[in-house]
């Protein structure tokens, strides 16, 4: 008898490579996915607490699934992530539906966690150590791409942004071993993935709580001379960590990708100061100079909050200001989210919620002006592209990336490339999120 899974996922690109990994344990186990989760034996909710209206849309789901089981008795209920961390028992009191309950440091080991769950039917709830390092996970991977992968090669944070919850509920830095970040690599490169992301909280940190100060930049060497790797690309960088020697390395690569995504949050001083964020405008704007000077052609991104507890008008116009002097190509924009458990939940003077609105419109109307001068600069020029397959939103037309991440469109020819093979494109038309052109 055929058992089925399913799995909603929701947040990062950790969470993401996550859901894969837990997908590839119920493989192995003989589940067989389905994409309706009525009709799910297993049930894997994975969760993500950055933001209160992922929260909220988390906890209506969980609610909803009281109904699910009722309609499909036996079937199991699985909340696994961050919420899951924060939460704690909390969570296995309020839901009684929830049958197993794993935080963050338990993912790769979800299939002995199910197996004993079965045999004994004892709901339970694994979510407190968060200093061990995760076991290696030598199971079977359900990646969404066909040829790009996502590679995890750390895990947790050190940083402690006065903001965010990540450090709370995925603990302290710890790095994997390159020989084993390597091996997946090279196993998935034999199954023909060609381009992968390293993941982590902050990736320039990678080796530096096994006394490494240059890990990053010698695994990216590492990687980057494994046969069969076409594109590299890392998320997420933090500035305060990323030195001269990474830049470099990048630079004098063969398949690191020149798109730098360097998150800068806000562009005063003093913001930066309260977020806990380890650096000033300056030394922000000396990394811009510094990546610029090694990678002339780079692709420049951020990640931008407004409405930070005691932000000011000066202050957000010294984040207007920023982005005008470094014109990125590309910025993800958001409004502070309060978060509780946070120290800046706490703080004094909370931007109200219409003035935040007023400077997001603001914010995006300066950064829009500047991915649409960026992407200008493209047009006339013939790009390598790496081809993800029919776009979305006309199956006419073909879509891929970048070295810089540029999304591109062009029309279906005759013959339609396979995803993960790379064309060049002509480019004849900028946007501000995309790029036309024509296969030469």
């Amino acid at each position: 008898m055929t058992r089925y899974y399913h799995i909603l996922n929701y947040g990062c690109q950790m969470n993401e490579s996550d859901a894969e990994h837990y997908a590839g344990q119920l493989l192995d186990l003989g589940y067989t996915y389905t994409p309706d989760y009525h009709e799910a034996d297993v049930i894997i909710i994975n969760t993500c607490c950055v933001r209160e209206s992922a929260e909220k849309k988390i906890l209506g789901k969980i609610g909803e699934m009281k109904q699910v089981k009722r309609n499909h008795p036996g079937s199991v209920l699985c909340v696994t992530g961050c919420m899951a961390q924060e939460w704690g028992r909390e969570m296995l009191k309020k839901y009684p539906q929830v049958d197993l309950l794993l935080g963050t440091a338990h993912v790769n080991s979800f299939s002995s966690i199910l197996q004993n769950y079965l045999s004994s039917h004892d709901s339970q709830g694994l979510f407190d150590d968060l200093t061990v390092m995760p076991q290696e996970f030598e199971g079977s991977f359900v990646r969404k791409s066909s040829f790009a992968a996502w590679v995890p090669i750390m895990y947790g944070c050190n940083n402690f942004c006065t903001y965010c919850i990540v450090p709370y509920v995925r603990g302290r830095e710890r790095s994997r071993e390159p020989e084993a970040i390597c091996r997946e690599i090279r196993r998935a490169v034999s199954l023909g993935y060609r381009e992968f992301t390293l993941l982590g909280q902050n990736v320039n940190s990678y080796g530096k709580d096994r006394g490494e100060k240059e890990g990053f930049a010698h695994l990216l060497e590492l990687v980057d001379a494994i046969p069969g790797v076409e594109r590299i690309r890392y998320m997420t960088s933090h500035p305060r960590d990323m030195s001269e020697e990474v830049v470099r390395t990048i630079a004098q690569s063969r398949h690191v990708c020149r798109h730098f995504h360097i998150p800068v949050q806000s562009g005063s001083s003093r913001i930066m100061k309260a977020m806990n964020r380890g650096y000033d405008r300056e030394k922000y704007l000396d990394l811009v100079r510094t990546i610029r000077k090694y990678v002339p052609d780079a692709v420049l991104s951020t990640d931008l909050i407004v409405g930070f507890p005691g932000e000011t008008e000066e202050d957000f116009e010294d984040t207007l200001s920023l982005v005008r002097e470094v014109c990125f190509d590309d910025a993800f924009t958001f409004i502070y989210s309060r978060r509780s458990g946070t120290p800046a939940a706490k703080m004094p003077d909370q931007v109200p919620d219409d003035v935040k609105k007023e400077r997001l419109d603001r914010l995006m109307e300066v950064q829009n002006a500047c991915s649409l001068e960026r992407n200008k600069r493209l047009v006339g020029r013939t790009l390598p592209v790496m081809v993800e397959g029919p776009s979305r939103s006309n199956p006419e037309v073909m879509s891929g990336r970048t070295d810089g991440n540029n999304l591109v469109l062009w029309p279906k020819g005759e013959t339609e490339p396979a995803p993960g093979s790379i064309v060049p494109v002509r480019i004849e038309r900028a946007q501000t999120w995309l790029l036309k052109g024509r296969v030469e």
